[in-house]
């Protein structure tokens, strides 16, 4: 079970929060170090999110998730409204640091990116089906993918995770969660379809296409606005047999099997409907099988954001539009 610190123990390990590794809506994360010269991430947690009871409950379920892919849980701590979580540190920074970066990037090979893409897919599989609760995570995303000393990814930051029984097929929410260009269009068009876990198939599919691109899949600023929307134009492209240009050196014939996977993988996850995609016990299997065998699906709606001047009303900002 995870190990509870006291405030002054969390400040002690931090130097008094003195390194700052980055910010995101649920607080800050430093760098730390245990007694045992053991390195971790502390996240601290800017507001409550929930009572104490509730945090406890909710760390206790984190605290018995053990997969080499998913970030490993090290301890908290609750004091009044003071709480923190305590994570292994990951010496490779997020995956988005990785595939968005500019001129000085770390260049991971086609082979590196598609065991990084496997191991987030099994993180997320164990998430849903190899707990003995269905865990929901709601926030698949580069930001949310660490990568160890060896580029080994660890799905983190359960910060809007949700957990069910497993015998729950279509869950209830309250409201809807996640982040602008990962969300599920379930999560905002009631008609389509009920909320289950298929919402995190189509985050990972998101981020899919964003690792063959190395860029987000929305970007206003490209050359031809045909690239606008990156998984669009990858359709367009990859169903009339077009090679697909990714980065400077053109792809070896291994690169581009490796590639042509991810992108069916991707395809098949963010179909509109979730009754469309498959599990991510079915999207490993996509990864493993010979191309020839392999199915491109019909092509997707795109959920696109007409305006991003606000995160707080987004529900009443985002439409269909239909590139068939």
């Amino acid at each position: 079970m995870p190990i509870r610190y006291s405030y002054n123990e969390i400040k002690r390990i931090t130097k008094g929060f003195k390194d700052k590794l980055g910010e995101g809506g649920y607080g800050s994360v430093f760098k730390g170090k245990l007694r045992s010269n053991h390195l971790v991430a502390v996240k601290l947690l800017g507001k409550a999110k929930t009572n104490g009871q509730d945090f406890i409950s909710e760390v206790a379920t984190i605290g018995r998730i053990h997969h080499v892919n998913v970030a490993k849980f090290v301890g908290f701590c609750v004091e009044g409204s003071k709480q923190a979580l305590v994570y292994d540190f990951m010496p490779n920074g997020s995956l988005d640091k990785i595939i968005f970066s500019g001129e000085d990037k770390i260049t991971l090979s086609w082979q590196k990116t598609f065991e990084i893409a496997i191991g987030v897919a099994r993180g997320i599989e164990y998430l849903h089906r190899g707990c003995d609760t269905q865990i929901l995570h709601f926030d698949i995303k580069p930001h949310n993918i660490l990568l160890d000393e060896n580029f080994v990814p660890k799905v983190s930051d359960f910060g809007l995770a949700k957990l069910y029984s497993v015998d729950d097929s279509i869950v209830s929410l309250t409201a809807a969660r996640g982040t602008l260009g990962y969300i599920a269009p379930e999560l905002v068009y009631k008609n389509i379809g009920g909320i289950s876990y298929k919402a995190d198939v189509y985050s990972f599919g998101m981020l899919l296409m964003e690792m063959i691109g190395k860029r987000k899949n929305l970007n206003e600023f490209v050359e031809h606005s045909s690239q606008t929307y990156f998984p669009s134009w990858v359709y367009d492209r990859f169903n009339q047999g077009e090679d697909i240009e990714l980065g400077d050196a053109p792809l070896t014939s291994t690169e581009k099997t490796i590639v042509t996977k991810m992108i069916i993988a991707a395809f098949w996850c963010i179909q509109m409907k979730p009754t469309d995609r498959p599990s991510m016990s079915k999207v490993l299997e996509i990864l493993d099988t010979d191309i020839k065998f392999l199915e491109m699906p019909p092509k997707p709606y795109q959920l696109l954001l007409e305006s991003s001047s606000s995160t707080e009303d987004y529900l009443t900002k985002y439409t269909l539009v239909d590139y068939n």
